[in-house]
């Protein structure tokens, strides 16, 4: 580890600091899981499910997506997409022709324009399932985790991403995010969120977790999760610990592949089960299933989310769970690699799943199911069960009885001022001082007013307003700084290089934002560019915060990591660079040496101070 001066200190994750709420409003209420039942309600909704048609049970165990900004009248293009992956041409026609049981929200589906959108949406597809049959609301769903992961941005409130708080290390600080972010879904008639992510990061080559994950401690990362289930369950909208049994130690992203993970049993006791145990303790609404193969847990090589022994042996025999199970999306290749899209669904019901989750093709899942219910492949007490715990889930968030929201709700709830202040301090808590051996930071606008602001533009999430340059420019404008943005993009060719050294000539000091820098990656010969200019280079890491090891020996002044490149742990950043507040984020993940990764650089819990 370098030698640091005597007015630095190392943080340890557990000194964390842990913040007061800004209002009494912001402390989250302690809340029962929505799918607790008794028998009376047990009896009601035994009731509704005998009332059901085949066709009408099978549609409530689906979760579908429909492009559109309206349930009755999405724009022409959305129609015409809808017409051809669906084969309906609105929302309502989906819900209509196949009784959905839930609708999924995606920022390219155009269902997330605006808050007030949003909730027109909610309401318009609600509408849609109470007119019809068999007459009971939907489960709206969305993938907002925060940090790189994002469906629904700004105005609403932006919050720190996963590995972000488990740098905070602060449960507190955790179940409040997740209580702000809970209270302003639930605004937008959104009722299930698919987070926390319960994965332990411990494979840093991890090509589709890695910041999604609080961390690599197993019980570091169950204590946050905990409290994330009670931040989001406590604002009324149902918690979804993903991806069981566990997508941590992956070097294939399920999206494009099946991962296979080696761990023996006793290591999935160890090192995943934890978050999951911690989740059900919790009393967690939803478990999503992953689509990767556990040879210990399963020999038969199928991907989880089609296993009966992980899903019914080990999530519900031996965990106890019996709340809903969604699959992860269907139309990822790590489910398909086996089996067709009309087998996956059928067999994914056979392992013990409740909800599908947007199949590629939904006549084809629609018809696959009902066929095996028909031919008595599935049985329809089966399929009766599952329903069962939906609608369980269903009546815990109160939709039987109010499923709509109002738009004065939306005015006082999403993006409010209190909930702003609250994400931005909760930021500032995450932020990771790595290194400073010259004692550069924080900056000072008498000495290093005239700043250059370069590095990587990846493809924005909802939760940024730009491209990061521009962001952390104008934060740093904000503060007194005089700041010019210059994207180089992840993957900087030499004429960019030689256009930012140019630029960085009269600078005080040059920021440069990375992403997922590599030995071999043009963005540390950007790094080295610029140092050999003499003017002193300050990297802030805005992805994984593995980036240092790969800097390490460039000269570079000093190193951050802020673990994502939305607003608002961009502008924390900068506050942190110009000494407007503290670095107190800690390492939640060790880094190794990229020469040697058997050897750590910086250890989990690693952090300076000023």
């Amino acid at each position: 580890m370098p030698h640091r001066t005597s007015r630095r200190t190392l943080l340890t994750a557990t000194a964390a600091v842990t913040a007061a709420a800004a209002t009494g409003a912001l402390t989250p209420p302690a809340v029962a899981s929505a799918h607790s039942t008794n028998a009376s309600t047990d009896r009601r909704l035994r009731q509704i499910i005998a009332g059901m048609s085949l066709e009408e049970k099978v549609g409530q165990l689906f979760v579908m997506r429909v492009y559109g900004h309206s349930a009755t009248d999405p724009d022409q293009a959305d129609i015409d997409a809808n017409l051809k992956e669906i084969g309906v041409r609105t929302a309502a026609e989906l819900i209509s022709t196949y009784h959905v049981g839930g609708i999924i929200y995606f920022t390219w589906a155009h269902n997330t324009r605006d808050p007030h959108q949003i909730a027109d949406l909610s309401n318009g597809l609600q509408r849609a399932a109470l007119a019809g049959r068999p007459r009971v609301p939907l489960l709206v769903s969305t993938d907002q985790e925060h940090g790189i992961v994002c469906r629904v941005g700004e105005p609403a409130t932006l919050l720190p991403g996963a590995m972000a708080l488990g740098a905070g290390g602060s449960r507190s600080d955790t179940r409040r995010a997740a209580w702000i972010a809970g209270t302003e879904l639930a605004a937008l008639g959104i009722n299930q969120n698919y987070a926390p992510d319960a994965d332990v990061n411990v494979n840093p080559a991890n090509p589709v977790i890695g910041v999604r994950s609080f961390g690599s401690g197993p019980d570091a990362v169950a204590g946050l999760v905990a409290a994330q289930v009670k931040g989001y369950q406590g604002a009324g909208v149902a918690a979804t610990a993903k991806h069981f049994p566990g997508h941590g130690d992956t070097n294939t992203d399920s999206h494009t592949g099946l991962p296979v993970i080696n761990h023996t049993r006793a290591q999935w006791e160890e090192l995943d089960a934890p978050p999951f145990r911690a989740a059900i303790r919790a009393r967690i609404d939803s478990i999503m299933t992953a689509h990767i193969v556990v040879p210990a847990l399963d020999p038969s090589e199928d991907p989880a989310t089609l296993s009966r022994p992980i899903l019914t042996g080990i999530l519900r025999e031996e965990l106890g769970y019996d709340g809903v199970v969604v699959t992860d999306s269907l139309g990822m290749e790590g489910v398909r690699t086996k089996y067709g899209d009309d087998r996956v669904p059928v067999l994914a019901l056979l392992a013990g799943v409740d909800q599908l989750l947007n199949p590629p093709n939904l006549s084809v899942a629609w018809n696959a199911v009902l066929e095996a219910v028909r031919s008595g492949e599935i049985s329809e007490a089966r399929i009766e069960e599952s329903i069962l715990r939906i609608l369980r889930l269903k009546s815990g968030l109160g939709l039987f009885r109010d499923p709509f929201v109002s738009h004065r709700g939306v005015e006082r709830t999403v993006g409010n001022r209190a909930h702003r202040a609250a994400a931005d301090r909760i930021a500032e808590r995450t932020t990771t001082l790595l290194d400073d051996p010259g004692s550069l930071l924080p900056l000072s606008r008498r000495t290093h007013r005239n700043l250059l602001v370069v590095g990587a533009d990846p493809a924005s999430p909802s939760g940024t307003t730009g491209p990061p340059t521009g962001t952390l420019a104008h934060a740093f404008g904000e503060l007194g700084f005089s700041a010019r943005a210059l994207s180089t993009g992840t993957a900087p060719d030499q004429a960019k290089i030689d256009e930012a050294v140019a630029a960085a000539e009269g600078k005080d000091v040059v920021v440069v934002a990375t992403y997922n820098v590599t030995a071999t990656s043009s963005q540390r010969t950007l790094v080295t560019a610029l140092v050999a200019t003499g003017v002193p280079v300050v990297t802030v890491a805005i992805r994984n915060p593995y980036d240092i090891a790969h800097l390490t020996g460039t000269g570079v002044a000093a190193s951050l990591a802020a673990y994502s490149w939305t607003d608002v742990e961009l502008r924390a950043a900068a506050r942190v660079i110009a000494g407007r507040a503290e670095p107190e984020g800690t390492l939640p993940v060790p880094v190794q040496r990229a020469d040697d990764p058997t050897q750590v650089l910086y250890p989990v819990g690693h952090g300076l101070s000023y």
